[in-house]
């Protein structure tokens, strides 16, 4: 087990992986600008160049619209590993032929390539993010996701880079390199990739239908099984249009509004992908190891910002022009492009890094590598959906780029607040995570070792504090199901929070016993549906510090279901604003030790057979110790 992103890199279930699609990311991008440096070598005409720069994106997206729902049959069908390799065997025999249309000069052979690059990729893509939730623990999925994100990012900027650099350091024997350079790359990923251990197939029995059309209709019934899931992965194609929006314009805007020479766009690029792969490492950390979606607001309205400012920081033409990197930054106000694209690309990690961590955890994995056919046929779209905007609202609205800049910072605004307010379950973990880490400072203990990864189980905590419930949430990876005492649940603010979470609100047998009855079915419909459910069996906060005996609904519910039990303890909540240690009015007050240090602590789960509430006050007494 990693206890930390990098650690990944040093274990063989991610390693071969994240090197294989690095070089995948890598090889493509090679290609596609070793193309481009081609035709300036071969000093072909404008018009060529032009309509090399339409035709080549239409012919590499093509494949994802004609064969994702067939790769997401064939993801789902054989093992994982396998089909890696075979994708990167494709990617040799490809690489092979695009080196002919190398040697020869030949735009169609290259074109052909180019097409068939696209169906490895359309092939590839499914079973790069599914195998993921197969060789990572639920903790270690946003880290993992951060990981390939980082790693995609980094590999296409220096796949860019140096695909342009092979004609120019080259020269005549530009063809013969970038031949050598893209085969040997072919090779370098399919060596890489022998070393992926096995994955077993998610669905070794399914019937594979080859008819796209049909097929393609069927995996986005699957996108839209799970509203969640559904509206994550619009959260995902809407990034791909954000990004292809932004590196669309790149290129004229860092020559016409930053007065940078030809190749001045190239440093605007890397500033925009370090960033965004900056941002995804750093999701892991903000996170605390869970997949936290209260970071996709705070990513969205992040991106939305930045974009603003990327609109001011140069809404004329620049004065002067040809300009190199160094004497770009002397100008006055030059910090302000960078530090606009920096802060787009570290938003847009946030954002987009725990959608994907969302989509692999909630997506049945025998359907996960067609629900991410579908979102790339999906993203395929808004691709397209992007370029067409880039070319009305310049060509025929006459929009300048930083009014292209301005509409889409006013867009991703109103989607985000439409996606946030069709999922409110966006919003509520971003309200809870501010709560949380704004007045705590969280330490988890045993949470990975004992909380199990899938599967039903019962989780039993000490009660201190109104916090308790947002706090394990944020520091289980797993979404959990709270059972909590119904006049808590019905706190304005936080009854919106609680219902959004689906929290089970009980109440006493003397008080309401239809809704305690209630509480216990949905208690055992629950963990009947494999979910984590969470009770605090003192039935009550603790009014001076001290546990209360534990009461006996615990039993009644494994009465019904027999599920292991995590015991589990709140340590250093006694002093915080929101339990009892003082009045009404003083638990609004600001905490005596602000942003004080909260631990979580889980111990080893106990066998529901012979659970029972005296045994279970035990354990969570032992877990807390000395610490109220």
């Amino acid at each position: 087990m990693a206890h930390n992103q990098f650690e990944l890199l040093r274990q063989r279930r991610f390693l071969p992986f994240f090197a294989t699609q690095a070089f995948g990311a890598f090889n493509d991008n090679v290609y596609r600008q070793a193309i481009i440096g081609l035709l300036f070598w071969m000093g072909v005409s404008d018009d060529q160049k032009s309509l090399y720069a339409n035709l080549a994106p239409a012919i590499f997206i093509l494949p994802y619209f004609l064969f994702s729902a067939t790769a997401g049959q064939i993801a789902e069908k054989l093992e994982k590993s396998r089909l890696i390799r075979i994708t990167t065997s494709m990617e040799i025999a490809i690489m092979s032929f695009a080196s002919i249309g190398f040697m020869t000069q030949n735009m169609v052979v290259l074109l052909v390539a180019l097409f068939a690059t696209g169906v490895q990729s359309a092939l590839f893509g499914p079973v790069k993010y599914a195998i993921l939730p197969s060789v990572l623990r639920p903790e270690e999925l946003t880290g993992g996701n951060g990981m390939v994100e980082m790693g995609t990012s980094v590999s296409i900027l220096l796949g860019m880079l140096l695909g342009g650099m092979i004609f120019t350091v080259a020269g005549d024997h530009g063809p013969m390199v970038a031949s050598a350079a893209i085969i040997l790359l072919a090779i370098s990923g399919n060596l890489v990739s022998r070393a992926i251990p096995p994955v077993e197939a998610a669905a070794p029995d399914l019937t594979i239908r080859w008819n796209p059309i049909p097929e393609s209709l069927h995996v986005m019934q699957l996108v839209r099984k799970q509203l969640a899931v559904r509206n994550a992965v619009l959260g995902v194609s809407w990034f791909w249009f954000v990004g292809t929006v932004i590196t669309a314009q790149l290129p004229t805007y860092a020559k016409t509004h930053m007065g940078g020479d030809e190749t001045f766009y190239l440093a605007a690029l890397a500033i925009f992908s370090v960033a965004t792969g900056l941002g995804s490492m750093l999701c892991e950390k903000l996170s605390s190891r869970t997949v936290e979606i209260g970071l996709v607001p705070l990513g969205a309205f992040g991106m939305s910002v930045f974009l603003f400012a990327l609109y001011f920081a140069k809404s004329e033409p620049a004065a002067v022009t040809g300009l190199d990197l160094s004497h770009y930054l002397h100008q006055a106000g030059a910090w302000r492009v960078p530090a606009a694209l920096t802060g787009i690309g570290v938003f847009a990690g946030f954002y987009v890094v725990p959608l994907f961590a969302l989509i692999q955890s909630r997506t049945p994995k025998r359907e996960l590598s067609r629900v991410i056919a579908g979102m790339n046929i999906q993203n395929a779209l808004l691709i397209v959906l992007a370029a067409v905007a880039g070319i009305v609202t310049q060509r025929f609205l006459g929009w300048s780029i930083p009014q292209v800049f301005l509409a889409l910072a006013i867009a991703n605004t109103l989607a985000a607040i439409w996606i946030f307010t069709i999922v409110p379950e966006f919003l509520m973990r971003f309200l809870s995570w501010v709560l949380v880490r704004s007045l705590y400072r969280l330490r988890a203990q045993g949470i990975e070792e004992h909380v199990p990864d899938d599967g039903p189980a019962l989780i039993v905590c000490n009660h201190v504090s109104y916090m308790d419930a947002l706090i394990l949430a944020g520091s289980i990876p797993r979404p959990v199901r709270f059972v909590m005492y119904y006049k808590i649940f019905d706190i304005p603010v936080m009854r919106w929070i609680f219902r959004t979470a689906k929290a089970i609100p009980i109440a006493g047998a003397r008080e309401n016993p239809e809704l305690m009855q209630r509480a216990f079915d949905e208690v055992d419909k629950a963990l009947a549906d494999g979910e984590l459910v969470c009770i605090f069996p003192e039935g009550a906060l603790t009014k001076d510090g001290e546990m209360t005996a534990f009461k006996s609904g615990v039993e009644r519910i494994l009465q019904r279901r027999n599920v292991p039990v995590v015991p589990m303890a709140l340590r250093g909540m006694w002093s915080s604003m929101w339990s009892r240690r003082d009045g009404r009015l003083g638990r609004m007050r600001v905490p005596r030790r602000f942003r004080a240090h909260v631990e979580v602590v889980a111990g080893p789960p106990v066998a529901g057979q012979i659970a029972t509430a005296e045994l279970l006050e035990a354990r969570v007494r032992e877990l807390r110790g000395d610490a109220a």
